[in-house]
Protein backbone atom coordinates (compact mmCIF):
# COMPACT_ATOMS: atom_id res chain seq x y z
CA UNK A 1 0.00 0.00 0.00
CA UNK A 2 2.88 2.37 0.83
CA UNK A 3 4.38 1.90 -2.65
CA UNK A 4 1.03 2.53 -4.34
CA UNK A 5 0.43 5.67 -2.32
CA UNK A 6 3.93 7.06 -2.85
CA UNK A 7 3.69 6.46 -6.60
CA UNK A 8 0.30 8.22 -6.59
CA UNK A 9 1.72 11.25 -4.78
CA UNK A 10 4.62 11.43 -7.21
CA UNK A 11 2.33 11.20 -10.25
CA UNK A 12 0.12 14.02 -8.99
CA UNK A 13 3.11 16.21 -8.12
CA UNK A 14 4.49 15.77 -11.63
CA UNK A 15 1.16 16.35 -13.38
CA UNK A 16 0.53 19.55 -15.30
CA UNK A 17 -2.90 19.05 -16.87
CA UNK A 18 -6.22 17.20 -16.56
CA UNK A 19 -5.05 14.09 -18.38
CA UNK A 20 -1.98 13.68 -16.19
CA UNK A 21 -4.02 14.13 -13.01
CA UNK A 22 -6.60 11.66 -14.28
CA UNK A 23 -4.01 9.03 -15.16
CA UNK A 24 -2.38 9.38 -11.76
CA UNK A 25 -5.55 8.50 -9.86
CA UNK A 26 -6.62 5.86 -12.43
CA UNK A 27 -3.33 4.05 -11.90
CA UNK A 28 -3.78 4.07 -8.11
CA UNK A 29 -7.44 3.04 -8.38
CA UNK A 30 -6.54 0.02 -10.50
CA UNK A 31 -3.70 -0.94 -8.18
CA UNK A 32 -6.26 -1.13 -5.35
CA UNK A 33 -8.51 -3.33 -7.51
CA UNK A 34 -11.22 -0.68 -7.79
CA UNK A 35 -13.02 -0.28 -11.10
CA UNK A 36 -13.50 3.43 -11.57
CA UNK A 37 -13.53 6.87 -10.01
CA UNK A 38 -15.06 10.31 -10.55
CA UNK A 39 -14.13 13.76 -9.25
CA UNK A 40 -16.87 16.38 -9.46
CA UNK A 41 -16.51 19.97 -8.34
CA UNK A 42 -19.58 22.20 -8.30
CA UNK A 43 -19.41 25.38 -10.35
CA UNK A 44 -18.63 28.79 -8.87
CA UNK A 45 -21.31 30.53 -10.92
CA UNK A 46 -24.89 29.35 -10.89
CA UNK A 47 -25.82 27.61 -14.12
CA UNK A 48 -22.25 26.71 -15.12
CA UNK A 49 -21.38 23.06 -15.68
CA UNK A 50 -19.43 21.35 -12.90
CA UNK A 51 -15.86 20.16 -13.38
CA UNK A 52 -15.93 16.39 -13.92
CA UNK A 53 -12.80 14.24 -14.15
CA UNK A 54 -13.33 10.49 -14.29
CA UNK A 55 -12.75 7.20 -16.04
CA UNK A 56 -16.47 6.45 -16.20
CA UNK A 57 -17.71 5.47 -19.70
CA UNK A 58 -17.69 8.65 -21.78
CA UNK A 59 -21.24 8.00 -23.00
CA UNK A 60 -22.41 8.24 -19.38
CA UNK A 61 -20.45 11.39 -18.50
CA UNK A 62 -21.70 13.14 -21.64
CA UNK A 63 -25.28 12.18 -20.75
CA UNK A 64 -24.76 13.21 -17.11
CA UNK A 65 -23.47 16.69 -17.94
CA UNK A 66 -25.85 17.30 -20.85
CA UNK A 67 -28.89 16.56 -18.67
CA UNK A 68 -27.49 18.39 -15.60
CA UNK A 69 -27.91 15.31 -13.43
CA UNK A 70 -25.73 16.91 -10.75
CA UNK A 71 -28.75 19.09 -9.88
CA UNK A 72 -30.71 16.16 -8.46
CA UNK A 73 -28.12 13.37 -8.12
CA UNK A 74 -28.71 12.03 -4.57
CA UNK A 75 -25.01 11.23 -4.17
CA UNK A 76 -24.05 14.83 -4.90
CA UNK A 77 -26.88 16.09 -2.69
CA UNK A 78 -25.54 14.08 0.25
CA UNK A 79 -21.98 15.23 -0.46
CA UNK A 80 -23.14 18.86 -0.42
CA UNK A 81 -24.91 18.42 2.91
CA UNK A 82 -22.20 16.69 4.94
CA UNK A 83 -18.50 16.03 5.21
CA UNK A 84 -18.51 12.35 6.19
CA UNK A 85 -17.61 9.74 3.52
CA UNK A 86 -20.45 7.35 2.70
CA UNK A 87 -21.27 4.25 0.67
CA UNK A 88 -24.27 3.96 -1.59
CA UNK A 89 -25.82 1.42 -3.94
CA UNK A 90 -28.61 0.84 -6.39
CA UNK A 91 -30.19 -1.90 -4.30
CA UNK A 92 -30.35 0.21 -1.14
CA UNK A 93 -32.33 3.11 -2.56
CA UNK A 94 -35.80 1.64 -3.10
CA UNK A 95 -38.49 3.76 -1.45
CA UNK A 96 -35.98 6.45 -0.46
CA UNK A 97 -35.44 8.37 -3.69
CA UNK A 98 -37.75 10.30 -5.98
CA UNK A 99 -38.60 8.66 -9.28
CA UNK A 100 -36.12 10.82 -11.29
CA UNK A 101 -33.37 9.99 -8.80
CA UNK A 102 -34.13 6.28 -8.96
CA UNK A 103 -34.07 6.44 -12.76
CA UNK A 104 -30.69 8.18 -12.59
CA UNK A 105 -29.33 5.32 -10.45
CA UNK A 106 -30.76 2.77 -12.85
CA UNK A 107 -29.20 4.54 -15.84
CA UNK A 108 -25.83 4.70 -14.08
CA UNK A 109 -26.02 0.97 -13.29
CA UNK A 110 -26.41 0.22 -17.00
CA UNK A 111 -23.02 1.87 -17.47
CA UNK A 112 -21.45 -0.23 -14.71
CA UNK A 113 -21.89 2.27 -11.87
CA UNK A 114 -24.15 0.52 -9.37
CA UNK A 115 -22.43 1.09 -6.03
CA UNK A 116 -19.91 3.54 -4.73
CA UNK A 117 -17.95 5.17 -1.94
CA UNK A 118 -18.04 8.97 -1.95
CA UNK A 119 -15.74 11.38 -0.10
CA UNK A 120 -17.16 14.93 0.17
CA UNK A 121 -14.58 17.72 0.21
CA UNK A 122 -15.60 21.04 1.76
CA UNK A 123 -12.59 23.36 1.62
CA UNK A 124 -14.52 26.47 2.60
CA UNK A 125 -13.26 28.78 -0.13
CA UNK A 126 -15.41 27.96 -3.10
CA UNK A 127 -17.04 25.02 -4.83
CA UNK A 128 -17.68 21.84 -2.88
CA UNK A 129 -16.22 18.73 -4.48
CA UNK A 130 -16.61 14.98 -4.16
CA UNK A 131 -14.49 12.00 -5.13
CA UNK A 132 -16.34 8.74 -5.80
CA UNK A 133 -14.96 5.24 -6.28
CA UNK A 134 -17.52 2.98 -7.94
CA UNK A 135 -18.17 -0.52 -9.31
CA UNK A 136 -20.86 -2.52 -11.11
CA UNK A 137 -23.38 -4.68 -9.26
CA UNK A 138 -21.50 -7.93 -10.01
CA UNK A 139 -18.50 -6.65 -8.03
CA UNK A 140 -20.51 -5.11 -5.17
CA UNK A 141 -19.35 -7.57 -2.49
CA UNK A 142 -15.68 -7.38 -3.53
CA UNK A 143 -15.95 -3.61 -3.84
CA UNK A 144 -17.30 -3.27 -0.31
CA UNK A 145 -14.40 -5.32 1.08
CA UNK A 146 -11.86 -3.20 -0.79
CA UNK A 147 -13.43 -0.02 0.56
CA UNK A 148 -13.28 -1.29 4.13
CA UNK A 149 -9.65 -2.33 3.69
CA UNK A 150 -8.53 1.01 2.23
CA UNK A 151 -11.05 3.52 3.59
CA UNK A 152 -8.52 5.90 5.16
CA UNK A 153 -6.12 5.72 2.23
CA UNK A 154 -8.95 6.54 -0.19
CA UNK A 155 -9.89 9.59 1.86
CA UNK A 156 -6.30 10.83 1.70
CA UNK A 157 -6.20 10.11 -2.03
CA UNK A 158 -9.33 12.21 -2.49
CA UNK A 159 -7.87 15.13 -0.54
CA UNK A 160 -4.60 14.97 -2.47
CA UNK A 161 -6.45 14.91 -5.77
CA UNK A 162 -8.64 17.87 -4.87
CA UNK A 163 -5.64 19.87 -3.66
CA UNK A 164 -3.79 19.31 -6.94
CA UNK A 165 -6.86 20.10 -9.06
CA UNK A 166 -7.39 23.38 -7.22
CA UNK A 167 -3.73 24.26 -7.49
CA UNK A 168 -3.11 23.30 -11.11
CA UNK A 169 -6.45 23.67 -12.87
CA UNK A 170 -8.12 26.52 -11.03
CA UNK A 171 -5.31 28.70 -9.64
CA UNK A 172 -6.49 31.87 -7.96
CA UNK A 173 -3.57 33.24 -6.02
CA UNK A 174 -4.17 37.01 -6.01
CA UNK A 175 -5.11 38.40 -2.59
CA UNK A 176 -5.68 42.16 -2.46
CA UNK A 177 -3.31 42.61 -5.38
CA UNK A 178 -0.60 40.41 -3.86
CA UNK A 179 0.42 37.32 -5.84
CA UNK A 180 1.17 34.19 -3.81
CA UNK A 181 2.98 31.15 -5.11
CA UNK A 182 0.92 27.98 -5.67
CA UNK A 183 2.32 26.39 -2.50
CA UNK A 184 1.83 29.53 -0.39
CA UNK A 185 -1.78 29.81 -1.46
CA UNK A 186 -2.37 26.09 -1.02
CA UNK A 187 -0.99 26.03 2.52
CA UNK A 188 -2.94 29.13 3.48
CA UNK A 189 -6.17 27.67 2.12
CA UNK A 190 -5.77 24.51 4.21
CA UNK A 191 -4.86 26.63 7.26
CA UNK A 192 -8.18 28.40 6.70
CA UNK A 193 -9.82 25.00 7.17
CA UNK A 194 -8.25 24.71 10.61
CA UNK A 195 -5.58 22.23 9.52
CA UNK A 196 -2.31 22.18 11.46
CA UNK A 197 1.06 22.41 9.71
CA UNK A 198 1.50 18.66 10.24
CA UNK A 199 -1.91 17.90 8.71
CA UNK A 200 -1.25 20.19 5.75
CA UNK A 201 2.07 18.46 5.21
CA UNK A 202 0.34 15.07 5.10
CA UNK A 203 -2.23 16.33 2.61
CA UNK A 204 0.31 17.97 0.30
CA UNK A 205 3.12 15.44 0.71
CA UNK A 206 5.62 17.90 2.20
CA UNK A 207 7.19 18.33 5.64
CA UNK A 208 5.71 20.38 8.46
CA UNK A 209 8.76 22.64 8.29
CA UNK A 210 8.16 23.29 4.59
CA UNK A 211 4.52 24.14 5.33
CA UNK A 212 5.70 26.64 7.94
CA UNK A 213 8.11 28.15 5.42
CA UNK A 214 5.33 28.73 2.87
CA UNK A 215 2.93 30.13 5.48
CA UNK A 216 5.58 32.55 6.72
CA UNK A 217 6.24 33.68 3.14
CA UNK A 218 2.53 34.25 2.58
CA UNK A 219 2.34 36.23 5.83
CA UNK A 220 5.29 38.41 4.79
CA UNK A 221 3.90 39.07 1.30
CA UNK A 222 0.52 40.07 2.76
CA UNK A 223 2.28 42.29 5.33
CA UNK A 224 0.45 40.80 8.32
CA UNK A 225 1.76 39.72 11.71
CA UNK A 226 0.05 36.35 12.11
CA UNK A 227 -1.24 33.36 10.15
CA UNK A 228 -4.84 33.94 11.37
CA UNK A 229 -4.61 37.48 9.95
CA UNK A 230 -3.36 36.09 6.64
CA UNK A 231 -6.23 33.60 6.64
CA UNK A 232 -8.68 36.45 7.28
CA UNK A 233 -7.28 38.31 4.27
CA UNK A 234 -7.71 35.18 2.14
CA UNK A 235 -11.32 34.65 3.24
CA UNK A 236 -12.17 38.32 2.68
CA UNK A 237 -10.72 38.22 -0.84
CA UNK A 238 -12.73 35.09 -1.72
CA UNK A 239 -15.97 36.67 -0.46
CA UNK A 240 -15.61 39.48 -3.01
CA UNK A 241 -15.13 37.17 -6.00
CA UNK A 242 -17.90 37.37 -8.68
Amino acid sequence: MHRIFQTYINRLSESTDVMALREGIVEATRALDLSCFAYLSSSVRKGDAPLLISNYPSAWTVQYLKNHYERFDPVIAQALEGTEPFQWGLNSTAGVLSRPQQELFEDAARFGIACGFTIPIHDGRGPIAAVTFAADEHRAAVFSRRIEAHRQALQLMAMYFHAHVRRKLAPDRIIDGVSLSPRECECLEWAAQGKTAWEIGRILGITRRTVGFHLENAKAKLDVHSIPHAVARLIASRSTMP
